[in-house]
């Protein structure tokens, strides 16, 4: 089976974390209703990525996917609260494959005894990455940009585990850029993305399964009605 438009090259890192997301559970196919209140016929939750086997093969697909990509960092920031464990599992990583760089993450409410403050960890400094799951809106990664500017320091890449590839919408207003690229043009940072759309809807077109090779005319169609290009 084949889907129009889909590229003929193979990201292999890509499609193992697809499969590897679908065999643990996170990655789910039927019908949910997200943020933006649209049914959709699949569903990422990265917080079933629920025990040391799964969190240490979700931070070797982020290592791997951001040693390939190039993208220059002094440190990794993670915004409460999924990207406390994913900044801190990615350190760990990193640090095994030999890049080893500190990290640091925010409260969301500000300590008023101790150190004080809302962050924890290294002190901000020079390049720092984000680490988040997804970008839903982008209300995260702007939080997470005043709070590494305040510090002193600069934001300048996020880095998550799916990207949709499917419109905004933010207050019920529909967007005709995907948060993604609206973080990439707009706040002028790079996006490094383990997996796309575009490779889960490569996955279910190789797959022999037929209860999972249904669902590639649905993903399809959903993509079709809100996916961006480019």
């Amino acid at each position: 089976m084949t889907v129009d438009n889909l590229p003929t090259h193979r990201d292999s890192l890509a499609l193992d974390f697809v499969t590897f997301a679908v065999e643990s559970g996170v990655l789910r196919f039927g019908e949910f209703k997200t943020k933006a209140g649209r049914m959709s016929p699949y569903f990422f939750n990265a917080g079933l990525f629920d025990d040391g086997a799964k969190l240490g093969r979700l931070a070797g697909f982020y290592a791997r996917r951001l040693m390939a990509s190039g993208v220059a960092f002094d440190m990794i920031f993670g915004p409460a609260y999924k990207g406390i464990t994913l900044a801190s599992a990615v350190a760990v990583e990193l640090a095994r494959l030999g890049v080893n760089v500190p990290y640091a993450y925010n409260r969301k409410e500000a300590k008023d005894h101790g150190e004080g403050g809302t962050l924890v960890g290294a002190p901000m400094r020079g390049r720092v990455l984000i680490i988040d799951d997804v970008i839903s809106a982008g209300t995260s990664v702007r939080e997470s940009i005043a709070l590494i500017q305040t510090a002193g320091a600069q934001p300048c890449a996020v880095s998550i585990a799916l990207d949709r590839q499917e419109t905004a919408c933010v207050a019920g207003v529909e967007s005709t850029q995907s948060a993604v690229q609206s973080v990439q043009q707009e706040l002028g940072l790079q996006v490094v993305a383990i997996a796309t759309l575009t490779d889960l809807l490569q996955y279910l077109a190789q797959q022999s399964d037929p209860a999972l090779a249904a669902y590639l005319p649905l993903v399809e169609a959903y993509r079709q009605r809100y996916g961006v290009h480019g």
